[in-house]
C-alpha cells in the first residue's frame, strides 16, 4: 500500500474551498447586479406613475382652469361674439353724401293728364312719416325744410307729392316737407305765409337751407337740385309758361332758397303783400340792397312745368303792389320775419307731409 503525503491528501479540500469562494464571489456579485437592476427599474416605474399622477393633476386643473391658448380661445371667440354683436347694435357713422348724388337721373317727363292717388304715393315712399325723410346710406350735406304755401289747392298738391318726393330722394337731402294752409276765406299772402313756414319748421328741427315752393311747379330735372348754395338761389328759372325763358332779370319768382343766415340777413319776407304779385321782385331788392346776388342754374336743367289753372279766388293782383316795391328799402329792416304775428290752428302730420293751418288775420283796411 503506497502512503499519501499530507499535502497531497490536502488538494481536493483546498480545490473545493477555492471553488466554493468563486461561486460565493459570483453569487454575490450577481445578487448585487440584481439588485441594482432592481431599485433602478424601480425607480423609473416610480417616476413614470409620479410623471402620471401630476399630468392627470395638471388636466383636471386644465380642465377647470384653462391655461392655454387653445384653452382659451373658446372664451376669446366667445367675447369677440358679443363684442361683434355689441358693435353692430351701435349706430354706425355715417361718411357725408358726395357734392353731386349719383342717383340722379337728369331730365324728367312730367306730366298732368292722369289723376294721382295719394295712396299709391305713400306706398312709393315707405321712409316718409310726417313729410320727412333722411337718406340711410350717407350724411345729408344740407338739412332742407320746403315751404308751401297753400290754400284750396289739392290736385295740385297730389302732383307736387308724387314728383318732388322722389327727386328730393334722389338728390339724397334730409328734408321736411310743410304745407302752410292758409285759414279762411281772406285775401291769399304768399309771402307772410313763407314766413310762418320758416319760424314753424324749425320749431321742429335744426333745419339750415329753406325751400319756397309754390304748388303749381314741378322741375323737369332732377339735378335742379332743392338747396342752398353760397348765394340765394332761384330754382325756377325756365318755366313753360314763360316759354321756358326767364321773364325779367330780377324775376325772382316762382321757386327759390335761402340759407337759414340769408333768410336772417334780410329780415325774412315782407308780411304786408295781400294778393297777388310784387312779394318776390321785394325779396329781390331785399337780397340786392343786403349785398348779396342771385344765383341761378342754366336754362335747361332749371326747366320746370306749370299746372294750368285760373287765378284762385280771394287771390286779385295786388293794386298796391308797385308803390310797397318802391319802399322795399324803407320798409325791410321792420316788416319781415321780426314783426310776424300769426296763429296756428292745427297741425296735421300726413305721411306725405306736414300741414300747418294758420290764422294770418287780415290786411289793414
Amino acid at each position: 500500500m503506497t502512503n499519501s503525503s499530507p499535502a497531497t491528501r490536502n488538494i481536493p479540500g483546498r480545490f473545493l474551498q477555492k471553488t466554493c469562494t468563486v461561486v460565493v464571489v459570483f453569487c454575490a456579485l450577481h445578487l448585487s447586479v440584481t439588485m441594482l437592476y432592481y431599485f433602478n427599474t424601480f425607480e423609473i416605474i416610480k417616476n413614470s406613475v409620479s410623471a402620471q399622477n401630476s399630468q392627470q393633476k395638471n388636466i383636471n386643473v386644465s380642465t377647470v382652469y384653462p391655461t392655454t391658448m387653445s384653452q382659451i380661445a373658446p372664451v376669446t371667440e366667445t367675447a369677440a361674439i358679443f363684442k361683434t354683436e355689441a358693435e353692430e347694435t351701435k349706430p354706425k357713422k355715417l361718411e357725408q353724401c358726395p357734392e353731386t348724388s349719383p342717383l340722379l337721373v337728369g331730365p324728367l317727363r312730367i306730366e298732368f293728364s292722369q289723376p294721382v292717388d295719394l295712396d299709391e304715393v305713400k306706398k312709393q315712399n315707405p321712409a316718409l312719416q310726417g313729410g320727412r325723410f333722411t337718406p340711410e346710406d350717407c350724411k345729408a350735406l344740407q338739412k332742407v325744410a320746403v315751404i308751401i304755401p297753400f290754400r284750396n289747392r289739392e290736385e295740385h298738391l297730389k302732383y307736387w307729392l308724387y314728383y318732388l318726393h322722389p327727386i328730393l330722394q334722389r338728390q339724397q337731402l334730409d328734408y321736411g316737407i310743410y304745407v302752410i294752409h292758409q285759414k279762411g276765406d281772406e285775401t291769399f299772402n304768399r309771402a307772410k305765409l313763407l314766413n310762418v313756414g320758416y319760424a314753424e319748421a324749425l320749431k321742429e328741427y335744426d333745419y339750415d337751407c329753406f325751400v319756397f315752393s309754390d304748388v303749381d311747379l314741378i322741375p323737369m330735372d332732377d339735378r335742379n337740385i332743392y338747396k342752398c348754395f353760397g348765394q340765394p338761389r332761384h330754382i325756377a328759372v325756365s318755366m313753360d309758361k314763360f316759354g321756358f325763358r326767364l321773364p325779367y332779370t330780377q324775376f325772382f319768382g316762382g321757386v327759390s332758397s335761402l340759407s337759414k343766415e340769408q333768410f336772417e340777413k334780410i329780415n325774412g319776407f315782407p308780411n304786408n303783400y295781400w294778393g297777388w304779385g310784387g312779394e318776390d321782385d321785394d325779396i329781390y331788392n331785399r337780397i340786392v340792397f343786403k349785398g348779396m346776388g342771385i344765383s341761378r342754374p342754366d336754362g335747361i336743367i332749371g326747366k320746370c312745368r306749370m299746372i294750368r289753372h285760373n287765378r284762385d279766388d280771394r287771390n286779385e293782383p295786388n293794386p298796391q303792389r308797385f308803390d310797397r316795391i318802391a319802399r322795399t328799402r324803407e320798409t325791410m329792416n321792420s316788416d319781415g320775419i321780426n314783426s310776424l304775428s300769426y296763429k296756428v290752428v292745427e297741425i296735421k302730420k300726413n305721411t306725405l307731409f306736414t300741414e300747418i293751418i294758420v290764422d294770418i288775420g287780415t290786411p289793414r283796411r
